[in-house]
C-alpha cells in the first residue's frame, strides 16, 4: 500500500544530461522535455534570463550584459552553478504535476567519468531537489533504449555519438565487457567545420552556423549527389559580412579528423573484445545512437572500415534517455547497472 502511494506521489525522472541537449523522461509519460543544454545569465542582476531552447536563440547574439553558456563540456559538468540551475529548471518543467514528493532521478553519464565528475553530477541533481540520484553509463542506457538484448549471453556493441563524447561499449549478460569514452563527437565536428571555413575562406562563423553546415552538408563518405550551400559570416581581413559557397566535399574534408578518431576508437574496441563476443558482433553488427549517428553515411564508413554490419538505432537522439527511462520501472536492473 505504501509503495503504491509513493509511486502515485513521486514523479521519477530519467535524464540524458548531454553536452549539446538535455532530454527528460518521466515514468508513465515518456519523453517530456528535449532542449539545448544552454543557460543565459544576466551579468548585471546575476539572474538567469533563459534556459534551453530560448537560451540557444541568444547564442552569438547577446549584448554585453548577457552571457549564454554551456554548463556541460565533453559530457561532464564544466560550470557547477550553471548546471545546478539548468537541472533545477528542467526538473521543475518536467514535473508538471508539481507532486508532493521529490523525484528519483536516473542520469546517463560518460563511461570514463571520474569520481570527482560523478560527485559533481550527483550534487547538482540533489541541489535541484532530487530525492535519489542514480548514475548509469550512457552507452549501456543507449543499448537498452535501442532495444539490444543486453541480458542475453551474447555480445552487443553500441556506439553512442553525442555532443561532447562518443561512448563505445560491448555488452553481455547485463554487464559491460568493454567500454571507452572518447571526447570527440558532435561539438568537435562543429569546431572542425568552423576552423576549416576560417582557414580556407578567412571567414568567421558561429557555432550555430557550423552546426547547420554539418547537418545539411556533413558526411563521412561520398554522397551520391553534390551538395552546396551559401554561408554567411564576418571576413577576417575586411571585417565586413560576406557570403561564400561551400560544398559537401569541403565539409567532408573538414570532418575527416574527428571521424577518423571515432572510427579508430571503434576499431580499438573490436580488437579488445573477447573472441566469443566478437563472433556475436560479426552476426549482429554494430548499432549507432546519439545525434552524431545521423551524420550522412557514417554507418557506411564504419561498415567499410570494420567489415561488419552497421545500423542506426530507430530513435538515435533519444536512445540514452529511453534506456534510462526503462530502468525507472526495473530498479533491480538499475541497481545492477548503476555506477554509483
Amino acid at each position: 500500500m505504501f509503495l503504491g502511494a509513493f509511486a502515485m506521489l513521486s514523479n521519477d525522472l530519467a535524464i540524458d544530461l548531454g553536452t549539446a541537449n538535455t532530454c527528460v523522461f518521466a515514468r508513465g509519460q515518456g519523453i517530456v522535455l528535449s532542449e539545448p543544454s544552454i543557460v543565459a545569465f544576466n551579468n548585471v542582476t546575476d539572474r538567469i534570463e533563459a534556459v534551453g531552447t530560448e537560451a540557444k536563440e541568444m547564442v552569438g547574439r547577446t549584448p554585453g550584459s548577457i552571457t549564454a553558456i554551456r554548463p556541460m563540456r565533453d559530457g561532464v559538468i564544466a560550470d557547477f552553478d550553471a548546471a545546478e540551475k539548468m537541472l533545477g529548471y528542467f526538473i521543475k518543467k518536467a514535473d508538471k504535476k508539481k507532486r508532493f514528493m521529490r523525484p528519483r532521478v536516473v542520469i546517463g553519464v560518460p563511461s570514463e567519468i571520474t569520481q570527482v565528475e560523478r560527485r559533481a553530477v550527483k550534487d547538482s541533481a540533489y541541489r535541484a531537489k532530487a530525492s535519489e540520484v542514480h548514475l548509469i553509463e550512457e552507452a549501456m542506457a543507449a543499448a537498452i533504449g535501442a532495444g539490444l538484448p543486453i541480458t542475453e549471453a551474447s555480445g552487443s556493441m553500441i556506439v553512442d555519438i553525442g555532443g561532447g563524447t562518443t561512448d563505445i561499449a560491448v555488452i553481455s549478460l547485463s554487464g559491460v565487457v568493454y567500454s571507452r569514452s572518447v571526447r570527440v563527437a558532435g561539438n568537435a565536428m562543429d569546431e572542425a567545420i568552423a576552423q576549416y571555413v576560417k582557414r580556407e575562406h578567412d571567414l568567421l562563423i558561429g557555432e550555430r552556423t557550423a552546426e547547420r553546415i554539418k547537418m545539411e552538408l556533413g558526411s563521412a563518405a561520398e554522397l551520391p549527389r553534390r551538395k552546396e550551400m551559401e554561408v554567411k559570416g564576418r571576413h577576417m581581413l575586411e571585417g565586413k559580412p560576406v557570403t561564400v559557397t561551400i560544398n559537401d566535399h569541403q565539409v567532408r574534408e573538414a570532418l575527416e579528423d574527428p571521424i577518423r578518431q571515432i572510427v579508430q576508437a571503434v576499431r580499438d574496441a573490436l580488437e579488445r573484445t573477447p573472441p566469443e563476443l566478437s563472433a556475436d558482433i560479426c552476426d549482429h553488427g554494430i548499432v549507432l545512437s546519439g545525434g552524431g549517428a545521423l551524420l550522412q553515411n557514417l554507418d557506411l564508413r564504419l561498415r567499410q572500415e570494420t567489415g561488419l554490419p552497421v545500423q542506426v538505432a530507430e530513435d538515435p537522439l533519444s536512445s540514452v534517455v529511453l534506456g534510462a527511462g526503462k530502468m525507472l520501472s526495473d530498479f533491480n536492473l538499475l541497481r545492477k547497472l548503476s555506477i554509483d
